[in-house]
C-alpha cells in the first residue's frame, strides 16, 4: 500500500514537471512569435524607404520596444539619427583641428561642421516636436517635423559637395563623406517613415 502511494506521488510530481515545461515551452514559444512579428513589422515599414538595408539592421535591435507601432518607429528612426548624427558632428569637429590641413580643406572642413552642426539642431527639433504631438496642431505639427527633417538632410548633402568642390585630401574625403553619407542615408529613411504615418492612427499623452 505504501508503495503505491509513492508511485501515485511520483506520477502527480512527473505530470506537475511535465506541465511545468510544456507552460515555459509554449511561453517560449509566443515570445518567438511575437519576436517575428515584430521583425517582419519592421521589415515592411523599411520597404517604404530608399535604404532598406539599413533600415532594418538599424532597427531590428529595437523591436521590443517599437512592436507593431507605427509611430514608436518613427519616432526610434528619428532619435537614432540624431544620435548618430550627433557622433558624426564630433568626428568631423575633431578632423576640422588638424594642423596640416590646406587652405582649401580648412574651408569645407569648416563649413562641413557648421552643415553638420545644423543638421543636429534641425533634428533636435524634430525629436522635440514628435515627442509633444497632440492632436489640436498635429498637422503643423507633423509638417514642421518634416520640414526639419528635410532641413537636416539638406545640411547632411551642402558637407558632401563641400568635401568634392574643394578637392579634400582623398583619405580625409573618405572619412567624412562615409559618415555624413550614413547619416543622410538614416536621415532619409527616417523622413520616409515620419511621412508615411497615418495621422488616424497615432496616439498622443
Amino acid at each position: 500500500m505504501e508503495g503505491c502511494k509513492t508511485c501515485t506521488l511520483l506520477v502527480l510530481i512527473g505530470a506537475l514537471v511535465l506541465c511545468t515545461n510544456m507552460q515555459a515551452c509554449a511561453s517560449a514559444a509566443s515570445t518567438s512569435n511575437k519576436f517575428k512579428t515584430n521583425i517582419q513589422f519592421i521589415q515592411t515599414s523599411c520597404n517604404t524607404t530608399t535604404y532598406q538595408k539599413l533600415c532594418v539592421n538599424s532597427l531590428s535591435s529595437y523591436s521590443n520596444e517599437i512592436k507593431t507601432n507605427p509611430q514608436k518607429l518613427a519616432y526610434t528612426a528619428l532619435s537614432l539619427t540624431l544620435k548618430s548624427a550627433k557622433n558624426v558632428s564630433s568626428v568631423v569637429k575633431r578632423l576640422a583641428q588638424q594642423s596640416n590641413l590646406k587652405k582649401n580643406e580648412k574651408a569645407a572642413l569648416k563649413d562641413c561642421v557648421e552643415n553638420m552642426s545644423e543638421s543636429v539642431d534641425a533634428l533636435k527639433q524634430s525629436v522635440k516636436e514628435f515627442k509633444n504631438l497632440n492632436a489640436t496642431d498635429l498637422a503643423y505639427q507633423m509638417n514642421s517635423i518634416m520640414t526639419w527633417v528635410s532641413a537636416a538632410l539638406s545640411d547632411d548633402d551642402t558637407c558632401l559637395d563641400g568635401l568634392s568642390e574643394e578637392s579634400v585630401n582623398g583619405n580625409l574625403q573618405n572619412i567624412i563623406r562615409q559618415n555624413v553619407q550614413n547619416i543622410a542615408q538614416m536621415t532619409s529613411n527616417a523622413l520616409a517613415l515620419v511621412n508615411h504615418l497615418n495621422y488616424t492612427q497615432l496616439h498622443f499623452p
